[in-house]
């Protein structure tokens, strides 16, 4: 499925494939020596210029994939996307929440950090499970990263912003 694909009406986008068999070469995902993503920046750059018209696209990837490098790379986007000011990203919590249950540490990390950003009081609930969840496992000690230093910061976030009026 190409950008074009989803519908005409969108500005003309240089064309970004996903299929349902995505390997995305371009992710590298955290490894023992490195506890962070590398994305194709130009890629995401490209996204991140178009703000809202590139949201139905992105929206669409969310909904639909279940690989887990892809699913990543989208939240990164969107995640720099709140940064670089695109409307209308709080509104895609339905989206979001397909994710609550995931015991992916990538997906879990960026996810915290887009709620953190939206604040949308639905996700507080999720975000507290994921913790509790997370705590209860054993550490991996294969996993270069704590998630829960994420949905911690998340969770603090939308305690303190609350008593902040």
């Amino acid at each position: 499925m190409t950008i074009n694909a989803i519908n005409n009406q969108y500005t003309t986008y240089r064309t970004y494939s996903y299929g349902n068999n995505v390997s995305n070469s371009n992710v590298n995902m955290p490894n023992r020596n490195r506890n962070y993503c590398l994305f194709d920046q130009n890629k995401v750059d490209y996204f991140v210029k178009r703000k809202e018209n590139a949201l139905p696209y992105l929206t669409d990837i969310l909904e639909h994939s279940n690989n887990e490098a892809q699913v990543t790379e989208t939240l990164y986007i969107m995640d720099r996307m709140l940064d670089n000011g695109t409307k209308g990203i709080d509104k895609l919590y339905p989206v979001f929440s397909r994710f609550n249950q995931t015991q992916s540490p990538n997906i879990q990390t960026f996810l915290a950090g887009i709620y953190r950003k939206i604040q949308v009081p639905d996700a507080f609930g999720p975000l507290c499970k994921m913790l509790i969840q997370n705590s209860m496992k054993p550490n991996n000690p294969n996993q270069p990263f704590d998630p829960n230093e994420e949905i911690g910061g998340a969770i603090l976030s939308y305690i303190s912003d609350k008593w902040t009026n």
